[in-house]
């Protein structure tokens, strides 16, 4: 896996996520350091009591004891708060998932490895759903401009090209990974259930896997 394909706070700017891929920390000012401590708490206490929805950007500044243009320079909108926020949880889980122990990190096989992943990706989606939520749906297309989302989607890709290596892996994933957007999610869950949605896409991903002859060989990735 590439350096480019993994994830950096969604918040960072570009030298920053360079810093954190070649493996040294950001630098930040103390009072920076502070301010965003204060910012995120803040959100998070108003975003658990009122709902991201009904949480503007002035409440939070607000709440904070920041000024609205410290705020917006250094968060953008919402949904960079909540990337923000969504950020330790998604750095936690991607490492289990490149050194953790198995069968959702390294030396399981790739239906195994898949089933896995889909069982701690809905846990970390239906744990922060509003926040995710909301980091996906800011723009047309936010979804899959995310750092984590290329992630999960390389991650993906790369289980399924060694369980179908004649298939188009990369649209495979795309294919694998609609169902669990957010606004999927968040639509479906009063009518299905989070257990009907846990087993229908993960029936999903092993049908998909199921169809290769090397389907039980076993993953490097």
């Amino acid at each position: 896996m590439n350096d480019s394909e993994l994830n950096g706070p969604q918040s960072a700017s570009s030298s920053e996520v360079l810093q954190i891929l070649r493996g040294q920390p950001p630098r930040e000012r103390a009072d920076a350091a502070r301010n965003r401590e204060k910012v995120l708490a803040a959100a998070a206490r108003l975003f658990r009591e009122k709902g991201v929805d009904n949480v503007s950007m002035d409440a939070v500044a607000a709440e904070a004891g920041v000024g609205k243009g410290t705020l917006f320079r250094r968060f953008g909108d919402r949904s960079g708060l909540a990337a923000a926020l969504l950020d330790e949880r998604e750095r936690e889980l991607q490492g289990r998932i490149l050194s953790g122990p198995p069968p959702l990190g390294p030396g399981a096989p790739p239906a195994e490895r898949l089933a896995a992943f889909v069982d701690a990706y809905l846990d970390y989606l239906l744990g922060h759903l509003d926040l995710v939520r909301v980091s996906e749906t800011a723009a047309p297309g936010a979804r899959y401009r995310i750092g984590a989302y290329r992630f999960w989607h390389r991650h993906v890709a790369v289980l399924l090209a060694l369980a179908r290596p004649a298939s188009d892996a990369d649209c495979l994933a795309h294919a694998l990974l609609a169902p669990l957007g957010a606004e999927s999610v968040a639509a479906l869950r009063g009518e299905l259930g989070d257990e009907r949605i846990r087993k229908g896409v993960r029936d999903l991903a092993l049908a998909v896997v199921g169809h290769g002859s090397e389907g039980s060989r076993e993953s490097t990735a």
